[in-house]
């Protein structure tokens, strides 16, 4: 499967993190071999790494909520309508509450940038975790393809501070 990752970088912040457009690519890629969803040969998959202030913005129009957060995605077609969109959708990344969460949890800000970015894109494939059993069945999801990627669980004890039903 070919899938298109197309990158942004918005917030000189984010020149703290290391190779970040090829852990991106790679985190969105093993996403894709692992769920072995059909989706089009070559869909796009936009991703913007951005600031809390753009976050905040775009959290406040869309969800109604006058905060940053982590990560927000914009899926750009339904999920039974997955195998034929040219494009899969958008996923924003928000710098400083991304890096200030990685050095509550004690994890590297790399590694917690790939969950964001593999938690995004799992939203995309129309994944949830509205309510306990889809928290479950996503987060088992994150877990096998973090441990693809070299990466421990996230929501292991005690390094996670987010628990179920978390808002990422």
């Amino acid at each position: 499967m070919t899938l298109n990752v197309e990158i942004a970088i918005e917030s000189d912040a984010w020149d703290k993190a290391d190779d970040l457009e090829s852990m991106t690519t790679r985190a969105i890629l093993t996403a894709g071999e692992i769920l072995q969803t059909k989706l089009r040969e070559g869909a796009e998959v936009s991703v913007l790494f951005t600031n809390d202030v753009s976050v905040r913005a775009l959290n406040k129009a869309w969800r109604k909520q006058d905060k940053p957060t982590n990560v927000l995605s914009f899926p750009a077609a339904k999920p039974g309508d997955l195998a034929s969109a040219a494009l899969l959708g958008d996923i924003i990344l928000a710098f400083e509450t991304i890096s200030a969460e990685a050095d509550d949890q004690g994890k590297s800000l790399s590694d917690h940038v790939t969950h964001l970015v593999v938690h995004g894109f799992l939203h995309l494939l129309g994944h949830d975790h509205e309510v306990e059993d889809e928290a479950v069945a996503m987060e088992a999801s994150e877990v096998k393809i973090l441990a693809k990627l070299g990466i421990a669980d996230p929501y292991a004890e005690p390094a996670s501070q987010l628990g179920r039903g978390h808002e990422l």
